[in-house]
């Protein structure tokens, strides 16, 4: 099994060949290619690819499936005392990547 650790937006991702992979919004749209350049780590078989702080030549193409909204949390500030109560939400936008394949040259 091939996979690779990527980061995107400051997050750390393991990407696996033909799986998808959730990161925050990108601009692309749906359909786009995508190529992640800050690849960390590369797993093939018995062989590891260890970067320093990335593997050099290291790619992971992927495709934009789509954009999707992830859960909705609730955020409830309170003061005790004050009568101070303020109930929000909030959603997160993702973007669905598929990994098409992870190239090291």
């Amino acid at each position: 099994m091939k996979y690779a650790i990527v980061e995107s937006g400051g997050k750390q991702y393991k990407a696996v060949e033909g799986s998808a992979i959730e990161v925050d919004r990108l601009s692309n749209q749906p359909g786009d290619q995508v190529t992640l350049d800050t690849v960390l780590l590369v797993v093939e078989d018995d062989k590891v690819l260890v970067g320093k702080p990335t593997v050099k030549g290291a790619q992971v193409k992927t495709t934009v499936e789509e954009h999707i909204k992830g859960k909705k949390i609730v955020v409830f500030k309170y003061r005790p005392k004050k009568r101070i109560r303020v109930k929000t939400g909030h959603r997160q936008q993702y973007t669905r990547l598929k990994v098409d394949s992870i190239l090291v040259e």
